[in-house]
C-alpha cells in the first residue's frame, strides 16, 4: 500500500507533526500530496483496521492437561505431580534455585512477608504507583506501609528516596517491577546491602523480564508473581514465589501449607507460630504447564514490538514512553506505559484523548489512581489497632508522609497505558498506533473543541 505508514516513513516525517500543529493546520507528509487522514473522532476513517489479540489464548494443549488432571482424581497439590512439575518448569524459566507455586500473586507476596514473620510494629517500603495487593499483604499482618515516591520518567519507585523512608522499624524494602519493567535493581540493592534490609521483589507483573541478564525476582531474598487472567503467563488466578535462599524457601512452604514442611496433610500440627492453606490447585498448574509453551515466543514478541512501538512514539511531541534503566536487558512489558503532555495536543484533557484513541479503535487505560489519596487508605489512620499499636504520634507522621506529588501527576494528569495483549500483534498494528497517535496530534486543535 503506496499510503501505509512504515517506520521509516513515519520518522522521516513525523518531525513536522510539531509544525502543523504550531499553525493549526492539518499535517501534509513530505514528499507526497496526501493529507494526513482525518482523525476518526472528527470523522475520519479508524487508523486500527485489524483485531486485537485475544487474551488468555486458548488451544487443546490447555484441554488435554485439565482433562489429564481431571482424570487422574488428583486435583489437590498434596502427594500429586502437575503442582511440582509446573514450579521444575518455572524454576528453569526464571534461573531461581527453587520455586513454589501458590494460589495467587497475592499469595505470593502474603507467603514471604510471613516467612519472614512480619507483623505489627513493624514497617515495608513499598511505591504508590501498584496494584492494591502490594498495600494490603502489609496491612494483613498489622505492618505499616510506608510510602516512597515514583520516578516519573519510568513509573517505578524512586530508588534515590528509598534511605530517608527507613526507620529503626523498617523489616523490608518491597518495590514492584511496576507494568512488567524492572526497577532500578542496582540503586535499590545498594540501599538494602547498606542498612541490612531485605529486598522483596514484586515482579507480579514482570514474567521473564530481566536486569542484566537475569529474571526478575532473582535479585532480592524473594520475589512474586501473578497468574491472574489479565497476567501475562494466566491460570485465571495462581501465583509463584521464586528465591535462591534454601531457608527462605523452607519457610514460605511451611507458610503457604499450614506450617507444614512435607507435601502431604498432616494432624500434627507443623513448624513456626502461624501458617495458612494458599496452595495452588493441580488444575490451575496443568493450565500454566500448557500456557508456559507459548511464553518464550510471546515475550518476545512483546519486546520487540514495544521497541518498535517506542522508536516511533518518542516522534511525536507530546508522548513519552516509560523509560527503561540502563541495567534493562528486557521488559516483560506487562503494560505499555506512557505519559501524555496535553500541553502538545492544544490542551486536550486526558480523558478527550483517550476518546479520541478508542474512535480509532485503539483501546486505552489512564491507569491507577493515586492510593495514598484514596479514603481506603487514609482510613487507615483512624483504624483503633494502628493506633493501638503505632501510637497517635507515629500515624500522625504516617499521614504527613503520605504525599507523593510525582506519583499524583502520574495518576491525575499524564500516565496511560495499553494492554499487554496489544502487544502480540503485528508491526503493522504498531505502526497503526502510532498513525492514530499522529492523526490526534494533527488535528488535536479541532478535537479539544468538542
Amino acid at each position: 500500500m503506496k499510503n501505509k505508514l512504515t517506520r521509516r516513513n513515519f520518522i522521516r516525517t513525523s518531525s513536522m507533526v510539531g509544525v502543523g500543529m504550531a499553525i493549526g493546520l492539518p499535517y501534509i507528509a513530505c514528499g507526497t500530496n496526501l493529507q494526513t487522514k482525518k482523525a476518526a473522532i472528527l470523522g475520519g476513517p479508524k487508523a486500527f483496521t485489524g483485531d486485537w489479540s485475544k487474551w488468555p489464548l486458548i488451544g487443546q494443549i490447555e484441554q488435554d492437561e485439565l482433562l489429564t488432571v481431571l482424570n487422574s482424581g488428583g486435583w489437590c497439590r498434596l502427594g500429586n505431580k502437575t503442582a511440582p512439575k509446573f514450579e521444575n518448569e518455572f524454576q528453569k524459566y526464571t534461573g531461581a534455585k527453587k520455586a513454589l507455586a501458590v494460589s495467587s500473586g497475592t499469595s505470593a507476596l502474603y507467603t514471604m512477608l510471613g516467612a519472614l514473620c512480619i507483623g505489627p510494629g513493624d514497617e515495608v517500603i513499598i511505591p504508590p504507583y501498584t496494584f492494591i495487593a502490594t498495600y494490603n499483604v502489609i496491612v494483613l499482618n498489622y505492618a505499616l506501609p510506608v510510602f516512597v515516591d515514583v520516578d516519573i520518567e519510568s513509573f517505578q519507585i524512586d530508588a534515590d528516596e528509598i534511605e530517608s523512608a527507613i526507620s529503626n522499624n523498617t523489616k523490608v524494602i518491597m518495590p514492584v517491577h511496576i507494568g512488567g519493567s524492572p526497577f532500578d535493581v542496582d540503586r535499590v540493592l545498594k540501599v538494602s546491602e547498606k542498612h541490612n534490609i531485605p529486598v522483596i521483589e514484586d515482579a507480579c507483573q514482570a514474567h521473564m523480564a530481566e536486569w542484566k541478564g537475569k529474571c526478575v525476582g532473582n535479585w532480592g531474598l524473594g520475589g512474586a508473581f501473578s497468574f491472574q487472567e489479565s497476567k501475562n503467563l494466566s491460570s485465571g488466578e495462581g501465583g509463584a514465589v521464586i528465591t535462591n535462599d534454601d531457608t527462605f524457601y523452607q519457610n514460605c512452604y511451611g507458610f503457604h501449607h499450614q506450617g507444614q514442611g512435607a507435601d502431604v496433610a498432616s494432624l500434627v500440627p507443623g513448624s513456626g507460630i502461624r501458617g495458612s492453606n494458599l496452595r495452588i490447585t493441580e488444575f490451575q498448574a496443568a493450565i500454566l504447564l500448557a500456557q508456559m509453551t507459548r511464553l518464550t515466543e510471546q515475550v518476545k514478541r512483546r519486546w520487540e514490538n514495544a521497541q518498535y512501538l517506542t522508536e516511533m512514539l518518542i516522534q511525536i511531541p507530546g508522548i513519552k514512553p516509560a523509560k527503561l534503566y540502563d541495567g534493562v536487558t528486557k521488559s516483560a512489558y506487562h503494560l505499555y506505559m506512557f505519559r501524555y503532555d496535553k500541553r502538545m495536543f492544544s490542551e486536550m484533557s486526558r480523558s478527550q484523548f483517550m476518546n479520541a484513541l478508542d474512535a480509532e479503535g485503539i483501546p486505552c487505560s489512564s491507569g491507577y489512581t493515586s492510593m495514598t489519596r484514596e479514603k481506603y487508605i487514609t482510613d487507615l489512620a483512624q483504624n483503633k489497632y494502628y493506633l493501638n499499636i503505632y501510637g497517635e504520634k507515629r500515624i500522625k507522621e504516617w499521614v504527613e508522609s503520605l504525599s507523593c506529588p510525582q506519583n499524583d501527576r502520574l495518576c491525575d494528569e499524564e500516565a496511560l497505558w495499553f494492554s499487554q495483549n496489544m502487544l502480540l500483534g503485528t508491526k503493522t498494528d504498531m505502526e497503526q498506533i502510532a498513525e492514530a497517535i499522529k492523526k490526534i496530534a494533527t488535528y488535536s486543535s479541532e478535537i479539544s473543541r468538542i
